[in-house]
């Protein structure tokens, strides 16, 4: 949180180490001549990417309207973290016969080839083509050989690829035709993460695609599966595809299920949708001082701006109350007590927030740990708070090189504010209100760096939030993510994303619900948080930050988020009506602007 209100640069490095890739050795096989046998065909399905994605598997991949060989798409696909963003697709061939594999490629690093020949499987690639450039390569199959995959890929670091018109040409295979579509579809039983499904077999089907809100999210070898990692209190709706050599069948009807609630997560004396906001208690700036009483009652969460650290290190946090030199207008520490007090009667929660821009918080070691306990325990004794927000930035959290799993995190910074809090969770009891205020650099870029990375020389900030969230996330009670000061962040559907408008939040907050891998490895994901432990952070009014937007682009996130209306160009991974609220800086920055923010509040959720 920026006092002054004036836009801070964007602390994303993304300084990627360059791979050196080793040239592949191709096999020097006899090409097709130039004038293809008869019987030969291109056995490539939708090797335009016409259709979208259709008939590919891919990773962190998407179709785009430009730029485009031919056509009206081509395939965007980006690298990251580990994964090197591969297209793949397995077509039916006969053994003992020769194709053609080509494709047009635009990038860095791009690849072209087939696995599971028979033979000698072959790749070719490009090491730079700053327009289109065909890749061609030649196979031959084996004996037994009837099924060859063929992909494209980018590599590690590289940047952002794009292929189009890939084509495999060689003798064709009846494939006969799709399988009908399945029917019979039921839901069984739903937790407050996942929801079992079963359909009736379908004659001719080798498989089976289960789809999530209209997107494609896993596939089943037989006539049941359960989709996992759901949000909680979360509607959703699922169809079923079969599948054969020939393709794939229309969608089954569809059902709808409800995941169930969740526990845990602190204070659970919340309102359904809660409106949350920092009050300057320490300091001055252009938005003046606010007294405590004079704080509307709206507001059902208010966080002291801030307490902050004695050293860096040290662990000992104090909170100075803004002195009347700074602020005139300052109440007494007996009626600010007072006030609180009332606030806390009339339902309302206040919480010291430690960090902001100014306070750097590192707790290297465990002395600097336990004194962070001990001071943070005394303010809110002395205040009779109901918790704690985190709102640690800059470089209070930073990933040591080998700490590579969010986890189990090693690096001592964040295993002892992990510690910490949880002794603080402990001592306070289930009432206790924990929240975060992360920037989006800590948390959502996480999808595609996360700290130094597998080649080194990323910024080891990157997703730094992800453990302590992920081991505090039984007693969390509030996550709300700055949607603002930040840069373009990638979301789920591997665009980037600016700040300026309603997609933006519809975006970072659908990663929180949805899940995500971490560095784009499929194998290591961030489970979704549950909707009422999400709140979306917005700055107040232009004065308060980058990233403000006007109450019309702050409905269009409600109403898409909680209800699947009034969407834009992100498709969200379902609808979550239990989604807690807003979050802004600042309560002094909306007096400042008329209470804009806080009116739109109460406007939209009565």
């Amino acid at each position: 949180m920026d006092r002054s209100g004036r836009v801070r640069p964007f602390l994303r490095r993304r300084l990627i180490a360059v791979c050196t890739a080793t040239v592949l050795a191709v096999p020097g096989l006899a090409a097709l001549s130039s004038a293809a046998r008869a019987a030969d065909a291109d056995l490539a399905r939708n090797g335009g990417f016409e259709s979208g994605l259709d008939s590919w598997t891919c990773t962190a991949a998407s179709t785009v309207n430009s730029p485009v060989r031919s056509g009206g798409s081509a395939l965007k696909a980006t690298p990251a973290g580990s994964d090197y963003a591969q297209c793949s697709q397995t077509v039916t061939v006969k053994p003992d016969s020769q194709y053609t594999l080509s494709g047009y490629v635009r990038g860095s690093y791009v690849y072209l080839g087939a696995s599971g020949t028979g033979t000698t499987d072959v790749s070719t690639w490009t090491q730079s083509a700053t327009d289109w450039q065909q890749l061609t390569t030649t196979f031959r199959t084996g004996a037994s050989t009837t099924r060859v995959t063929i992909y494209t890929h980018g590599w590690y670091g590289t940047g952002t690829y794009y292929a189009d018109d890939l084509s495999l040409v060689g003798p064709g295979v009846d494939a006969g035709q799709p399988p009908a579509a399945p029917t019979g579809l039921a839901v069984g039983t739903v937790t407050s993460s996942s929801v079992a499904l079963s359909w009736s077999g379908v004659a001719g089907a080798t498989g089976y695609a289960v789809y999530r809100d209209g997107v494609k999210g896993q596939t089943a070898t037989g006539t049941s599966a359960t989709v996992s990692g759901l949000s909680a209190s979360t509607a959703y709706s699922f169809q079923v595809a079969a599948t054969n050599d020939a393709g794939e069948s229309a969608k089954s009807a569809t059902v709808t299920a409800t995941t169930s609630a969740g526990s845990g997560g602190g204070s659970s004396d919340l309102p359904a949708h809660a409106l949350v906001g920092y009050l300057h208690a320490s300091f001055a700036n252009g938005a003046g001082y606010t007294r405590m009483a004079d704080v509307p009652g709206s507001w059902d969460v208010i966080d002291l701006a801030f307490g902050e650290p004695t050293s860096t290190t040290s662990g000992d946090i104090r909170f100075t109350r803004c002195p009347v030199t700074e602020c005139p207008t300052v109440e007494s520490d007996a009626d600010f007590k007072a006030a609180i007090k009332a606030k806390q009667a009339a339902g309302k929660k206040v919480l010291i927030s430690i960090g902001g821009q100014n306070g750097q918080v590192q707790l290297t070691t465990t002395a600097a740990r336990d004194t962070f306990v001990s001071s943070v325990s005394k303010i809110i004794d002395t205040y009779g708070l109901d918790g704690l927000d985190i709102d640690f930035e800059g470089h209070s959290l930073s990933l040591d090189a080998s700490d590579t799993n969010f986890k189990s995190p090693t690096t001592p910074v964040i295993v002892n504010l992990i510690s910490a809090l949880k002794t603080l969770k402990a001592k306070y009891g289930s009432k206790f209100v924990l929240s975060m205020a992360p920037e989006t650099f800590f948390v959502q870029l996480g999808y595609q760096y996360y700290g130094t990375g597998k080649w080194g020389g990323q910024d080891p900030r990157a997703g730094a939030y992800l453990p302590v969230i992920y081991a505090l996330r039984d007693d969390l009670t509030l996550l709300h993510v700055q949607d603002y000061n930040s840069g373009s962040i990638m979301g789920l559907d591997n665009q980037y994303h600016s700040m300026g408008g309603a997609d933006f939040h519809i975006a970072m907050t659908d990663m929180l619900l949805t899940g995500f891998p971490v560095a784009g490895d499929a194998n290591n994901v961030f489970p979704p948080l549950r909707p009422d432990q999400i709140a979306i952070g917005m700055p107040a009014s232009t004065n308060a930050g980058n990233g403000y937007v006007p109450p019309t682009e702050v409905n269009k996130a409600l109403d898409c988020l909680t209800k699947k209306t009034n969407c834009g160009s992100y498709a969200t991974h379902g609808t979550w009506p239990g989604l807690r609220g807003l979050m802004t800086w600042s309560i002094n920055w909306d007096r400042y602007g008329s209470w804009e923010f806080q009116k739109n509040f109460d406007g939209y959720f009565g």
